[in-house]
């Protein structure tokens, strides 16, 4: 089996060189010395074996800009340098994506399951590769991200626990790699996202980020001191899962009081169709309920908006993030709880906690996609160990 092909740096100086080139090139050398706090001695240091290798090169023709005394090539990561494929894998379905080094979408394509059982993902992942492979550059893909929700251990790559998809103790990254003959990098898919709006997206810029997704979960990931937060045994940031409801309602979690057992679309849907909707099938219907003014349906997505409101306050408190991203197919929502949303949040959030920037922002599944392939991309940015 071929291994991942890192950068090959190990300081977190050079490290830090080439991200901040990865996420904002191009770049000049005394730009990137700027960002990153280091003298320009130290960022040639640090980009000389990265351009050496190919990761790392300076762009010419426009975006050359000539100053006193000679031309500054300004520095961006190589796109053909790599070819990654990123899957996301849903109960219903496997959403592929291939990318450049850079992130950038280069096909799409997605496959239905017969079932969530291991060897029906497996087959799907398999049959992604495949057809991607033949869009990658001399048809050779160097890594492959795969996501799912639920208890993910990236360091073992073993799903301990998917409560969507059943699984438990599921030696993924080994079956994967048996499967594909590529190096596999898997992860909680919410974490994966959070590192795509970290060195792609909205969360480019800011020093802590959070992104907290609404759907059928609540889940959030965060990114504080530069890296992303794992926790000490592989779970953080499990804010769905705070004691924050009411507790007589059983989360699929199995306790009680969860953020989930209100705020996730399951958890809406029911509560509207305990109201008296039985004829009520999707979270679509739901909301179109409560825009025409009905009185179950705008309760139910004002619970959710309050108790997600605390949930935020309770992130923004504890850990501070500059930031915090709503993201996830609930997003589509927002409207019908925003406002009770902000103000649950203004009444807990603590002194300047209150200053949170917070950004909607909706994500497609090929985002979700595109976030396990960046899973890859940050490990070959990590370095040589």
């Amino acid at each position: 089996m071929k291994t991942l092909e890192r950068i090959p740096v190990r300081s977190p100086a050079s490290v830090a060189v080439f991200r901040h080139i990865l996420s904002h090139g191009p770049l000049g050398r005394v730009d990137v010395a700027r960002a990153t706090h280091l003298s320009a001695a130290a960022v040639t240091k640090a980009v000389t074996p990265l351009i050496a290798t190919g990761f790392v090169v300076e762009s010419v023709g426009p975006r050359a800009v000539t100053t006193v005394g000679r031309p500054v090539n300004p520095l961006v990561v190589s796109p053909d340098r790599a070819s990654i494929v990123g899957v996301k894998i849903t109960p219903e379905a496997s959403y592929g994506i291939l990318t450049d080094l850079a992130g950038g979408e280069v096909a799409t394509t997605q496959i239905k399951h017969d079932s969530s059982r291991v060897d029906d993902v497996l087959a799907a992942v398999n049959e992604i590769v495949s057809r991607l492979r033949t869009s990658a550059r001399n048809g050779i893909v160097d890594g492959l991200g795969v996501t799912a929700s639920g208890d993910i251990d990236r360091l073992t790559g073993i799903v301990r626990s998917s409560h969507r998809l059943g699984w438990s103790q599921v030696p993924l990254k080994k079956l994967l790699e048996a499967e594909t003959g590529l190096p596999v990098t898997i992860d909680n898919d919410v974490r994966a996202l959070t590192t795509l709006e970290w060195l792609f997206g909205a969360g480019r810029n800011a020093e802590s980020l959070a992104v907290v997704t609404i759907g059928a979960g609540i889940g959030c990931g965060l990114i504080l001191n530069g890296g992303v937060v794992r926790g000490a045994h592989g779970v953080s940031g499990e804010i769905g899962h705070l004691p924050l409801a009411r507790n007589d309602l059983t989360c699929s979690c199995g306790r009680s009081g969860c953020v989930e057992t209100i705020a996730s679309t399951s958890a809406i849907l029911g509560a509207v169709r305990g109201a008296g909707h039985d004829e009520i099938g999707t979270i679509e219907d739901a909301s179109r309920l409560a825009l025409e003014g009905d009185a179950a349906a705008t309760h139910a997505f004002a619970e959710a908006g309050r108790v997600i409101g605390a949930a935020l306050a309770t992130l923004a408190n504890l850990v501070g993030p500059q930031t915090i991203i709503i993201a996830g197919e609930g997003v589509t929502e927002y409207d019908l709880y925003a406002r009770h949303l902000r103000d649950e949040f203004s009444s807990h959030a603590f002194g300047a906690a209150l200053d949170c920037e917070i950004i909607l922002k909706p994500h497609t599944f090929n985002d979700w996609a595109r976030g396990a392939a960046v899973s890859v991309i940050e490990e070959i940015a990590s370095g040589t160990s």
